[in-house]
């Protein structure tokens, strides 16, 4: 992947759906979750006219708040998972990326006051309507050292969701595509929260 990268959420759409595209601006994921769906199930194609599947992403439950989220590639090989910290997660959002059963990485929402800002300021009438512009929250992946390997920051956007992933240090194939697969997961799980 050429970094940084950029994720859209599509606007006007039934379906969550979302445009990864690379530096150069062109499309190198394109993810669409499943309407009506008891356990929620992504498909990650690798342009915006879902040619080729290339990854899945698979509920462990129904519907839970601390559900597993399991990642396969197209022909079903495991690649790992992510994991919401349950009540951890209501003050400050907090996912566990595994490998197998250990935790690889951590996603940590980088200041919780953002979101608690952004939440008063948006049933304010008329002032409402600029949060999306003003409060901009951001998200740290680091490994269980501590050591940041990723950061994801939603840019500044009236209407649409638009967030930004930069890379800080290396890492392996298999590894990024865990940190991507997983924030990805998270912007769907959280994308009614700022």
């Amino acid at each position: 992947m050429q970094y940084p990268l950029e994720l859209t959420f599509k606007f006007w759409a039934l379906a969550p759906q979302i445009s990864v595209k690379n530096a150069q601006g062109t499309v190198v994921l394109y993810v669409r979750q499943k309407l009506f769906k008891l356990k929620e199930a992504i498909n990650v194609f690798s342009d915006s006219q879902r040619n080729t599947l290339i990854y899945d992403i698979k509920a462990d439950r129904i519907i839970d708040f601390s559900a597993c989220y399991h990642f396969s590639d197209a022909d079903g090989k495991p690649i790992g998972a992510v994991k919401r910290q349950g009540l951890r997660s209501l003050w400050r959002a907090h996912y566990d990326i595994l490998d197998g059963d250990a935790a690889a990485f951590t996603i940590q929402e980088e200041n919780p006051w953002i979101k608690v800002i952004d939440t008063l300021f948006a049933e304010v009438p008329v002032v409402g309507i600029f949060t999306g512009y003003f409060f901009n929250p951001t998200y740290i992946v680091s490994r269980p050292n501590g050591k940041t390997v990723m950061r994801l920051s939603k840019q500044p956007t009236f209407l649409s969701r638009v967030f930004s992933i930069q890379q800080i240090d290396q890492l392996s194939d298999r590894e990024e595509a865990q940190v991507l697969l997983s924030l990805l997961m998270m912007l769907l799980l959280e994308r009614n929260r700022g």
